[in-house]
């Protein structure tokens, strides 16, 4: 993982999801984030396929992402499979809605 990518990640830290009130990355939805020159990708789902609010999450991200000093593009790629589950939330997550 270059250093670009691992300051992505921490930036999509702050991305919350609006109905969950909890970041996209501890609710398991970011599979992935690659750089290349200053280029990156976010692979990643979201909660349902029918998500109302998958707009503003793109916003957000995109937004985040962009404060990144190194960050010349960002594109976000959504993948269904492996469909997300709750058991690819962090502990933290789980925790904080209550699941054991």
């Amino acid at each position: 993982m270059t250093d670009l990518e691992k300051k992505v990640r921490a930036a999509l830290k702050n991305v919350i999801d609006p109905e969950l009130r909890i970041n996209i990355v501890d609710l398991g939805l970011v599979y992935d984030v690659r750089e290349k020159k200053g280029m990156v990708e976010v692979e990643m789902t979201l909660t349902s396929p029918g998500c109302p609010l998958a707009g503003m999450i793109d916003s957000e991200i995109k937004k985040a992402v962009k404060k990144v000093k190194g960050v010349k593009r960002i594109s976000i790629e959504l993948i269904w499979d492996p469909p997300w589950t709750q058991e690819m939330m962090s502990d933290e997550a789980k925790a904080e809605l209550g699941f054991d």
